[in-house]
């Protein structure tokens, strides 16, 4: 019922759904090499969709550590659970709408026998039109600068607020911080294609070895991070580990010591 939790929770999932496919479809491309289009064009939309969720994510909890580090006395007005699930439907709408275009000029262009054919699973042999990539790299560029906007608005409205002395207040800070950190590594999925490129044209025969090493560094690692900074970080979070640990272990002990003192 907290909204905090309610957009980290959605950050995590969005996170597994991505690597889930990120992993699938690195497996079937080693095993098979190609896949039929109509199914690489359904998990290549749900993993971009997913993917571009991740700094507005990251945008909206930063939006929700300002609220409740300036307006404390107003924050359960403005941050309700259901204003929170709004927040998470909006966002899945601006990632799809940057994403299902495409789609509709491939539906438009491309031959139905096209949709029946194998090809190897990447978004640029669906789609080689030079306008959608400008298209992608505008709207992407747009995203990016609204995200960064919230981020270094919150964090500098944070740091000069009234209660910027509190220990929740640098607490908000550093989160803010981390979350321009996290973004930071998001944004080198902008320069996978060319660092794939660069190191194909130097080594060619190994095309297989520098697509899997490059993704599994800008796509997963990055992704590693945010159970460990969003998750251990947060003492409520930390309390209800602990407890469920905790209870775990008593609950494997004391049956053990029952027996022992009864014998």
């Amino acid at each position: 019922m907290n909204p905090r939790y309610i957009l980290y929770i959605h950050l995590v999932i969005n996170d597994i759904i991505m690597l889930t496919l990120f992993v699938l479809l690195q497996l079937l491309s080693y095993i098979l090499f190609t896949l039929n289009v109509s199914f690489c064009v359904i998990m290549l939309m749900i993993a971009i969709a997913t993917n571009l969720n991740n700094p507005l994510t990251l945008a909206a909890m930063a939006v929700e550590c300002y609220l409740a580090i300036c307006f404390p006395l107003r924050y359960p007005q403005i941050c309700t659970v259901k204003k929170t699930y709004i927040v998470i439907g909006v966002i899945w709408l601006l990632s799809l709408l940057t994403i299902v275009p495409d789609v509709f000029v491939v539906l438009a262009v491309k031959s139905p026998d096209f949709f029946s054919s194998r090809i190897f699973c990447m978004w640029a042999n669906i789609i080689a039109n030079p306008h959608l990539d400008k298209k992608r790299d505008v709207s992407n560029i747009m995203l990016l600068v609204i995200v960064w906007f919230t981020l270094f608005y919150t964090y500098f409205r944070i740091l000069f607020t009234a209660q910027a002395a509190s220990a929740n207040a640098k607490k908000a800070r550093n989160t803010v911080l981390l979350h321009g950190f996290q973004l930071l590594l998001c944004m080198l999925s902008y320069v996978h294609s060319l660092m794939i490129g660069g190191l194909t044209n130097l080594f060619p025969k190994s095309v297989l070895v520098i697509r899997y090493v490059i993704s599994v560094a800008i796509q997963i690692l990055p992704r590693l991070i945010s159970p460990v900074v969003y998750g251990l970080r947060d003492k409520t979070f930390r309390e209800y580990l602990r407890r469920y640990f905790l209870i775990k272990r008593k609950a494997q002990v004391h049956p053990d010591k029952t027996q022992k003192r009864r014998l």
